[in-house]
């Protein structure tokens, strides 16, 4: 398929050097037509591609990247400038050199499974995610799908991005569209045993954000093989204007009509996701949200259960409960920094079978140390079914040893994160807590503990608290720590 008949994006001549402050820890995020426009997305799909072709064509590259293709695979999300955005980084790769594969509306799991399947140099998804409407951004993998961080390759893409410097006379990259889902599909659903499955009524709020197709291909397979699961579905046809608001169920006024479908259809489980579906969000048979943490804890326990002494890797924001469980069943706790690129480079190093953070993302080992939105669920359901107990069941005895404040978001007005970081640690001196400074701040003082850091992706610093079984101490240092950082300029956000 010529270039010419399908990108109608036109590049300029001329690459004068600019700033381009839209890169973030571990993917690009900017506000549309001020730090993220399609000549920014062509420069960087430009210089993303000249990378990945330099690495190819080294001797050592060669070694590493033995049977690869010299391709990119590319996706988008329904966000009405995604395929706009889309189309000029794919007009960036091909004047790089590179062949490109389009893979249509996808969530961002579909690229990093695309990425090892089709055995490509690397994959973007074109996303916001959760962000406002007027925001979107590109998230990128190497090869064999692994993470692209700012200290391990995101930086060389900005520089040469910002500075022009590309590659020229290069023959043109060979365009490709590929949408059909089958493979990812039935990759997806190996990851359950439907004929263990019990009658079980779903809700799944799509948020009209790229997963309602998704969820329509695995309703149908486990129709097709006699599953007894009836599905409500909710929000669920993709919509670019987002009428139901940006889905995002981390907060709590987007959770209500999951909460109240759940409820009015007697449903066993209620299932929402974020916009590219790279987060799966769990409400039990009462409607009520439960803690990304708590989930953790469970899948887990489900999989040292099938897998005994396997590694589970978490992030230090909420421990207890995870720790515990993985050291009643004989797991091993391996912890990491938050964030994607972090948790499935310690993956990778440990071997681990399974990994969660509480802010929903859900990585397998079996998925290429990639996280989905839409494993979770599956295991979920087969885990109902296995033990015959409802979702509060399973999870009302990690809440009930191990209550948590959920986190809580800070908008700064005084002091920087570091400056109110170091002061709290300051503060909390004398009772000599055990400390952490893996991500943010951690202090442990036994039967409580909190970490604070700053998010790597908004103007915010994050607090999450924890006892051991004790609500009325937590509500306590909950109260005490957020009263402190009103004292700091920090706002409850």
């Amino acid at each position: 398929m010529s270039t010419s008949a399908t990108i109608g994006y036109q590049p300029a001549t001329e690459f004068n050097p600019i700033i381009i402050n839209s890169f973030k820890a571990y993917d690009i995020r900017g506000e549309l037509g001020v730090n993220l426009d399609e000549d920014i997305a062509y420069r960087i799909g430009r210089a993303f591609a000249q990378i990945l072709l330099q690495r190819y064509s080294t001797a050592d590259g060669t070694a590493e990247l033995k049977n690869l293709k010299p391709a990119v695979v590319i996706g988008s999300d329904i966000r009405h400038s995604s395929e706009q955005l889309k189309q000029a980084t794919i007009k960036g790769m091909l004047d790089a050199g590179i062949d490109v594969i389009d893979l249509g509306m996808t969530g961002t799991e579909e690229v990093y499974f695309a990425t090892s399947h089709y055995q490509a140099l690397g994959g973007i998804e074109v996303t916001a995610s959760h962000n406002p409407i007027n925001y979107n951004g590109l998230k990128l993998v190497k090869e064999h799908s692994k993470p692209i961080s700012a200290d391990d390759g995101l930086a060389e893409i900005q520089a040469l991005a910002e500075s022009g410097q590309f590659t020229a006379d290069n023959a043109l990259g060979k365009l490709q569209l590929l949408t059909d889902k089958s493979a990812y599909i039935n990759h997806v659903m190996t990851f359950v045993d439907i004929n263990k499955l019990k009658p079980l009524k779903l809700v799944i709020n799509s948020g009209n954000g790229s997963a309602g197709p998704v969820v329509d291909l695995l309703i149908d397979k486990l129709m097709q093989a006699g599953a007894p699961i009836e599905v409500i579905t909710l929000h669920h046809t993709p919509d670019s204007s987002f009428p139901n608001g940006i889905p995002n169920p981390m907060i709590e006024a987007n959770r209500v009509a999951t909460q109240q479908a759940v409820l009015e259809s007697k449903a066993d489980l209620g299932i929402a996701f974020d916009g590219d579906f790279d987060r799966c969000f769990l409400f039990d048979e009462y409607g009520d949200f439960i803690d990304g943490s708590y989930i953790v804890g469970m899948l887990a326990q489900a999989f040292l259960n099938k897998y005994p002494a396997e590694s589970i890797v978490y992030d230090p924001r909420v421990i207890y409960n995870t720790e515990a469980v993985i050291h009643e069943h004989n797991g091993n706790a391996v912890i990491s920094k938050s964030g994607h690129s972090f948790i499935k480079q310690v993956m990778r190093d440990s071997g681990a079978v399974y990994g969660g953070e509480m802010s929903a993302h859900h990585y397998f080992r079996d998925f290429f140390y990639c996280d989905s939105g839409m494993i979770p669920w599956l295991l979920t359901i087969e885990l109902l079914s296995i033990t015959g107990k409802t979702l509060s069941a399973l999870v009302s005895g990690y809440i009930k040893a191990y209550p948590s404040s959920g986190e809580l978001n800070f908008r700064l007005t005084t002091h920087d994160a570091p400056t109110i970081i170091s002061a709290i640690e300051v503060k909390f001196s004398a009772q000599n807590p055990t400390k952490s400074t893996l991500d943010g701040l951690s202090l442990n003082f036994g039967e409580w503990r909190f970490n604070l850091r700053a998010s790597n992706t908004e103007p915010l610093i994050r607090l999450n608290i924890e006892s051991c079984g004790d609500a009325e101490l937590l509500a306590t240092k909950i109260a005490d720590i957020q009263k402190w950082l009103v004292t700091q300029g920090a706002i409850a956000a």
